[in-house]
């Protein structure tokens, strides 16, 4: 097996983020042409964790989005499947898997989370939530985590709103993502997969309803570069 299917069996695509590990980050930054650090900070914005908050980034691969929620004196897990992802992460900080300097590292799968019921005051998940096998499953799961008042902020690859733009950057979707992640030597068959992925998520007011489904109230959205990608956010219950 050379990449991960659209069912998104969860040893597949494990297994295709091990592969990328060493170069995600980098291969990130060109193909986004550096937007991915703005998403962050838009995410760590919204997320807004403050002193004595304790903040779950899951899907956090190597860890470099985990960071941002502790500027203001909270404390983030990061929390991934891929453990190739997060030996990279940990071998960059030069902590163990446990417990990095600053950040633990922690393995699990979203759809049964290793964590207490209402035990982070916030949870976060960016463009990692379409590679889940489950959605809804995974959605309720983060409800179950989340203490009662507490957020969830989602950053997830969306629908263009303006039509002209949107021919573009599907051409770039299925040709030149997977061409450019080949020249920056990483695995071109994963970028495919991507591609693909991002073409089949459902457009944010999809999302919106099953994350309303999955219990969460509250549930509102914006867009970010014409909609290239949306941040969701909502609440749980008190």
């Amino acid at each position: 097996m050379t990449r991960a299917q659209l069912d998104k069996q969860p040893v597949e695509v494990a297994a295709m983020f091990d592969r990328t590990a060493r170069r995600y980050d980098l291969v990130n930054d060109v193909l986004t042409l550096g937007q991915v650090r703005l998403w962050r900070k838009a995410v760590a914005h919204a997320v807004d964790a403050g002193p004595g908050e304790l903040v779950l980034d899951l899907g956090a691969g190597t860890g470099t989005s985990t960071d941002t929620f502790t500027t203001l004196g909270a404390r983030a897990i990061a929390c991934d499947f891929s453990l190739g992802m997060l030996r990279t992460g940990v071998g960059r900080r030069g902590g163990n898997a446990l417990s990095g300097p600053g950040v633990p590292f922690v393995a699990g799968d979203a759809m049964r989370l290793p964590f207490a019921d209402d035990s982070f005051d916030a949870v976060t998940i960016s463009v990692a939530l379409r590679n889940v096998h489950d959605t809804a499953q995974a959605l309720r799961e983060m409800l179950r985590v989340t203490k009662p008042g507490g957020r969830l902020v989602i950053l997830e690859f969306s629908r263009v709103t303006l039509p002209a733009f949107d021919l573009v950057y599907r051409q770039y979707l299925m040709r030149l993502l997977p061409v450019v992640a080949r020249v920056f030597g990483s695995n071109g068959d994963s970028y495919d997969y991507l591609a693909e992925s991002i073409r089949d998520w459902p457009d944010q007011e999809a999302l919106a309803r099953t994350i309303q489904g999955a219990g969460w109230e509250r549930v509102a959205w914006r867009n970010l570069d014409l909609g290239i990608v949306a941040m969701h956010r909502g609440f749980k219950p008190a």
